[in-house]
């Protein structure tokens, strides 16, 4: 345990899937947890030996910062309550379902002198890492074409994720790691243009579905990002290809590089169990250390609010370029306020 991150209380909000991730990685950094949600806390404390909380209030007042890991539709309000009872907050990606949301979020926190990291864990694996690393060094020269695909047991067979206003469909669940990828490595987005098959109905998303995005860069290059809600049992793979002047790089999960993301056996509805490493420490953990760190006056971690919301802002452009057949304009689209 780092000697920066003694004695740290941390307020977990939320008990699904991926907050035993979470609750490793804080356990490995020796922290005291305790934990509040509407459903399945009592479980997740008696697993892992935390605290239970009884209320959002009462969580608030033990804890130096919160990290929430609950639904997306709950993330802004949530997070607000933190920002109010002045708390620093993690919160799981997407930041808010928009960017005038996240905007708020942000804004309520730089009023109240506190911090908020969105977790995208994406940044953190060590090949996204490496990429941009390599990038930034000029190992591949001035970028020219990136590729990234996701693909997943599709969650929306039951549940929230179905209803576009409270997950955001594909875009906003799966892809918002790749539209925050594709901006990382390749620079600010000018234009953006989505298509998605089966078309999203009355607001409800098709159960399987695939959407593509392609969006042009400030740096010239082109990026394409392609995610997937596939049927139940579906295999979880992701990956990249950048293609530079003087050479490519390349990845994926089926490339035998020990990271292995598989299916629960016992998973609701397809739901999906959250990447596992088998070859070096989690990312998850690597985030967390990172995030919690710069909350105690260390360097300013990889991500930070604005990237969160421009990610949230670009995914709303998506789904109105497939909403109209448009390619948008980054330079003039504002559905919701401007870029943080």
């Amino acid at each position: 345990m780092s000697e920066q991150l003694a004695d740290l209380t941390v307020g977990l909000i939320g008990a699904g899937n991926i907050s035993h991730l979470h609750v490793s990685a804080w356990k490995a950094l020796g922290a005291r947890v305790l934990v509040h949600s509407e459903a399945g806390a009592p479980e997740l404390a008696e697993q892992y030996g935390l605290e239970l909380a009884p209320s959002l209030d009462g969580l608030f007042k033990e804890v130096e910062f919160v990290d929430i890991v609950t639904p997306s539709p709950t993330h802004k309000e949530i997070a607000l309550a933190a920002i109010k009872a002045g708390r620093n907050v993690i919160c799981e990606k997407p930041l808010t379902l928009t960017a005038a949301d996240s905007h708020e979020v942000i804004a309520a926190a730089s009023a109240a002198g506190v911090k908020v990291y969105p977790a995208h864990v994406v940044r953190f694996f060590p090949a996204y890492s490496a990429a941009y690393d390599a990038l930034r060094a000029g190992r591949v020269g001035e970028v020219a074409v990136a590729r990234f695909f996701r693909q997943a047991s599709s969650p929306a067979g039951a549940g929230w994720y179905r209803d576009v206003a409270r997950s955001g469909g594909v875009i906003m669940d799966l892809m918002v790691h790749d539209l925050d990828q594709a901006r990382w490595l390749c620079g600010e987005v000018l234009s953006v243009y989505a298509v998605q098959n089966p078309p999203t109905v009355d607001g409800m998303s098709p159960v399987n579905v695939a959407a593509h995005v392609t969006m042009t860069h400030d740096t010239g290059a082109i990026s394409h990002c392609r995610a997937t809600w596939g049927a139940t049992g579906t295999k979880f793979q992701s990956g990249f290809t950048v293609a530079g002047s003087t050479g490519v790089l390349k990845y994926s999960t089926e490339a035998g590089t020990g990271y292995s993301e598989e299916l629960q056996d016992s998973g609701v509805g397809g739901d999906l169990l959250i990447p596992a490493s088998t070859l070096g420490e989690s990312p998850y953990l690597t985030q967390l250390r990172e995030l919690a760190v710069a909350l105690r006056g260390g360097a300013e971690p990889r991500v930070l609010a604005s990237d969160g919301a421009i990610a949230v802002y670009l995914a709303e452009a998506a789904r109105e370029s497939m909403a109209t057949g448009r390619t948008i304009d980054m330079t003039t689209f504002d559905p919701t306020g401007a870029v943080a």
